[in-house]
């Protein structure tokens, strides 16, 4: 693959909110160009609609001077040991984990992402973990931006980074055996061929604009997102996206006037849900019973109407099935003359297969040992496409939720990190000055916090590296 190829690739994979201001030419090719600016429309029009432009985490990104972020820890005295802080991978690829902060005084407000971390999802994890496990750590990080950073909005959206995966997969196969590539092709062809049900009708609802009942819908898909891992990534992902954008709550609205969306509806959903997420965070995981989701709901939100909620997510889940796990244009016209074999379906269900790939290696024979190295490709690729265009602190563009990471390969990158302190109102100080450096290498999968938010990455017993970063 050609740098052209990749760059285009890593593009695609981006959200570029301030681009959709601009009117886009029309695509006859492709078939769902229509309904993704009916859902930009409806989306910006829900109750908290407004946040999806004017946002704290894209007011902080636009600014000038210095940038100030969160970053939650339970290893800082590994982490001073060695002086050394890896990033991780994740919903932000390669980045070191962090949220907004925001200047009050003396101290710095936190974003409600970062409050929620460092106050309730950090400390039930250390509650579960090993009697080792220390108290989570607040560090403030001060980023400086230089004038050639970037300053457009361009979010990475892992859930667009299928090709991206099944591309990867096809440099790296062969440190599998031919066996093992062959039984591993064989049961991402099953998985898909098992769940032609749930595809072909969220084609038919995105595409076609076929008429369902949500409730059918939800069963379908909760049978389906077993053998479709990648599905429990796009409920949760949508179900989020429906808490924040119409909630009401008191807690919301306090929020909303900070230009924050709420991540505290999302947060203690999942928790209520499944309380063995805490430090895990596994979506593939994510299974709500559709019979229980009105229940859900009333928890988090009493006033949602949940028969909204429900057509909603039915329409918005077929939506980004779609757009993120189909070939662009490509959509079967006959499910019962498919050919199930691998090469051909990755014809029309290329980043599907990526993304099964992705999750199947994590435990498939031998890959766990080599799954560091295809997330280290993919991080390498991602740094030179940051680096490419000036991106210096990325964000998870899914939603603008205040998920920010560092780009840790970016060249003169200047920062400084302090041990942080929280006063009785909930501000963080800086109380003591680090000399830490970010280092460009994804710290392994076991020594992460988190699978898919991964906020912390403990430094393993590497060698001290001087920094080479300027201040």
């Amino acid at each position: 693959m050609d740098f052209l190829d990749a760059y285009e690739q890593w593009a695609d994979a981006h959200a570029f909110f301030d681009t959709t201001l601009i009117p886009r030419p029309a695509d006859g090719q492709d078939p769902l160009a229509r309904q993704t600016t009916a859902w930009e429309n409806r989306l910006a029009g829900a109750p908290n609609g407004h946040l999806l432009r004017d946002n704290a985490l894209f007011r902080a990104l636009s600014g000038e001077g210095k940038l100030h972020l969160l970053h939650v820890t339970h290893a800082l005295e590994e982490i001073s040991e060695h002086g050394t802080l890896y990033p991780s991978g994740g919903c932000l690829v390669g980045s070191v984990y962090c949220a907004p902060l925001t200047a009050a005084g003396q101290g710095f407000r936190m974003h409600n992402l970062g409050e929620y971390i460092l106050t309730k999802e950090a400390p039930a994890f250390a509650a579960k973990a090993s009697a080792s496990r220390r108290a989570p750590t607040p560090l403030i990080f001060e980023v400086t931006l230089p004038p050639q950073a970037y300053r457009g909005l361009a979010g990475v959206d892992y859930l667009r980074l299928g090709t991206i995966h099944l591309q990867i997969y096809s440099r790296l196969e062969y440190l599998l055996s031919k066996a093992e590539r062959h039984q591993l092709r064989e049961t991402i062809v099953s998985r898909i061929k098992n769940s032609t049900a749930f595809l072909a009708l969220a084609a038919a609802v995105a595409s076609q604009g076929a008429t369902i009942q949500p409730e059918s819908f939800l069963r379908l898909l909760d049978e389906t997102i077993p053998r479709l891992p990648i599905l429990g990534y796009v409920y949760f992902e949508a179900l989020a996206e429906y808490l924040m954008l119409h909630s009401t709550t008191p807690g919301t609205r306090e929020r909303a006037e900070h230009g924050e969306f709420d991540n505290w509806l999302y947060k203690d959903m999942l928790f209520a849900s499944f309380p063995d997420m805490a430090g895990k965070f596994d979506l593939a995981k994510f299974r709500p019973s559709p019979t229980g989701l009105a229940a859900l709901l009333g928890r988090i939100d009493p006033h949602l109407d949940v028969r909204h909620a429900r057509g909603y997510l039915a329409e918005r889940i077929s939506h980004l099935v779609a757009s993120r796990l189909f070939t662009p244009g490509q959509f079967p016209e006959a499910w019962h003359r498919t050919r199930w074999e691998f090469d051909s379906l990755s014809t029309q269900l290329g980043p599907l297969l990526g993304h099964l790939i992705h999750r199947e290696l994590r435990t498939f024979g031998r890959y766990p040992d080599f799954y560091f190295y295809f997330d280290q490709h993919k991080a390498l690729q991602a740094w030179n496409y940051w680096n490419h265009m000036d991106i210096i602190t990325p964000f998870n563009g899914t939603i603008p939720k205040g998920e920010i990471g560092i780009n840790p390969a970016y060249p003169d990158l200047a920062y400084r990190v302090w041990r942080a302190e929280q006063d009785d109102a909930g501000c963080l100080h800086r109380a003591e000055e680090l000399d830490l450096t970010i280092a460009p290498r994804l710290v392994d999968i076991k020594y992460t916090l988190m699978r898919n938010n991964q906020w912390t990455a403990p430094a393993p017993a590497t060698a001290r590296r001087e920094r080479t970063q300027s201040r």
